[in-house]
């Protein structure tokens, strides 16, 4: 075999705010950067060319499979062996591991690692790490109307590449609101059973805060996932956090002890757990003696087992400064000042490590 060659393939609609720097970060690692555009009505088209880009146009049909998949066929056609696939709100952090597959033969999916930003805005945002399937050899394609995922005939290998995302800040996600949740609706009238469907329909709802409406698709998903989905971590840890929000303390608790076994290593399954718990004592403080030592008791599990950013949407700071915060609050607040000073000084240790 000669030489792979690397394109980044990549479809947009109106994102001027970011495309730039999208094709900046990938151009020194590829052969061929392609924009597929879906219908922009802003600079979205003009700018890429700037950067390098080849710009292709496609005719939007409410399928974001459709879309990947013409773009991935124009890469190829212009020689690609390896598509490298981002969304314009998306930048390559670490790109380093590109060049080694330049000598692989392109027969599977590589799984990397993307770093997501949520909140009011970059400064204060809150990370999380998702492992998603976005190296495809060539002749892969996607399936599935929305939140697509690449055919299972392809392996899946995990590759030490890093991918910045910014999608999920309060701007960005505004003007996606109703759009997600309509191709959804559509994609479960086609597979009315479809388990991750479900879990991403839940999502949605949770995220504009109509847990009512959430609950029961997470439920429906929970039912069917498997122990190798992959999002099925990020789907208990969810549902967990939309049962509290709905003030379902007992039935949260009786799930989440339910599931302790399989989530024990999980900083972010313990801490959410205390999460739960503090919830219920403040909701119910004749069962605080009761539920105090608990959620002392999970938070501290959460910092024994430390920082798991290989687990599927871990949040940065659950298995370390997160949890000692939340510890230093609550000796604090019975009283306990050394114990409190302690985590205190400890969740500064943790947080200058992690941002160092």
């Amino acid at each position: 075999m000669g030489t792979a060659t690397l394109a980044l393939v990549t479809i947009a609609r109106d994102e001027a705010r970011c495309i730039e720097r999208c094709l900046d970060s990938v151009r020194p690692h590829v052969d061929h950067l392609l924009v597929l555009d879906t219908g922009s009505r802003d600079a979205t088209p003009q700018l890429a060319r700037r950067a390098g880009a080849r710009v292709e146009h496609f005719a939007w049909c409410d399928d974001f499979a459709a879309a990947r998949n013409a773009a991935l066929h124009a890469a190829e056609a212009a020689g690609a062996s390896w598509s490298l696939v981002l969304d314009a709100d998306e930048w390559l952090l670490d790109g380093s591991a590109l060049k080694a597959l330049r000598a692989r033969v392109p027969d599977f999916v590589g799984v990397v690692r993307v770093d997501n930003l949520y909140g009011a805005s970059e400064a204060d945002a809150a990370r999380s790490t998702s492992w998603i399937s976005r190296v495809l050899p060539r002749g892969a394609r996607y399936e599935g109307r929305i939140h697509e995922q690449p055919e299972m005939r392809w392996p899946r290998r995990r590759l030490p590449l890093v991918i910045g995302h910014d999608g999920y800040l309060d701007a960005p996600m505004r003007g996606k609101r109703g759009r997600n949740r309509r191709l959804l609706q559509r994609a479960l009238d086609d597979a009315p059973d479809d388990p991750y469907l479900h879990y991403q329909l839940g999502k949605d709802h949770e995220l504009q805060a109509r847990f009512d409406l959430a609950l029961p698709h997470y439920q429906r998903a929970q039912a069917q996932v498997t122990p190798a989905d992959p999002w099925r971590h990020d789907l208990m840890l969810r549902l967990l956090f939309t049962l509290k929000r709905l003030q379902r303390f007992e039935q949260a608790q009786c799930f989440a002890q339910a599931q302790l076994d399989a989530f024990a290593d999980s900083p972010d399954y313990c801490f959410a757990l205390g999460d739960l718990l503090l919830d219920w004592a403040a909701h119910a403080p004749a069962r605080g003696a009761e539920l105090l030592p608990l959620i002392e008791t999970a938070w501290q599990r959460a910092v024994a087992i430390g920082e798991r950013p290989e687990l599927p949407d871990s949040v940065v700071g659950r298995g370390s400064f997160l949890a000692a915060h939340n510890l230093a609050v609550l000796y604090a607040g019975l009283g306990r000042t050394a114990d409190a000073a302690l985590w205190r000084g400890r969740e500064q240790t943790m947080r200058a490590a992690l941002n160092p």
